[in-house]
């Protein structure tokens, strides 16, 4: 199961990351605590739609440039773990057998 709050972790981490800054930083940047910063990062608490614009604000990232990234990690997630279905003839197709 895909959880939106774990995709957004992982995108604001990465992006951090990517930049070289650290939580601290970002925290402070974005009038969060530390430890709720993290939580947010490792999927554990979901952000409100202010902290959010909060903290993309402190990465210099617009909020639709993350909520896409999350939206396409969601959906490379869904598709690894969705189970392959095969066509199956109806009733009403010949079903022709090689026996």
């Amino acid at each position: 199961m895909v959880l939106l709050r774990e995709e957004l972790g992982d995108v604001l981490r990465d992006a951090r990351r990517a930049q070289g800054r650290t939580l601290r930083d970002i925290s402070a940047r974005a009038s969060v605590s530390l430890g709720y910063l993290s939580e947010i990062e490792r999927g554990e608490k979901e952000a409100s739609s202010e902290l959010l614009a909060s903290i993309c604000t402190a990465l210099g990232m617009p909020m639709s440039l993350v909520l896409t990234e999350v939206a396409q990690r969601a959906d490379r997630a869904e598709r690894a773990s969705a189970p392959v279905t095969l066509p199956v003839a109806s009733r009403s197709e010949d079903v022709v057998s090689a026996a």
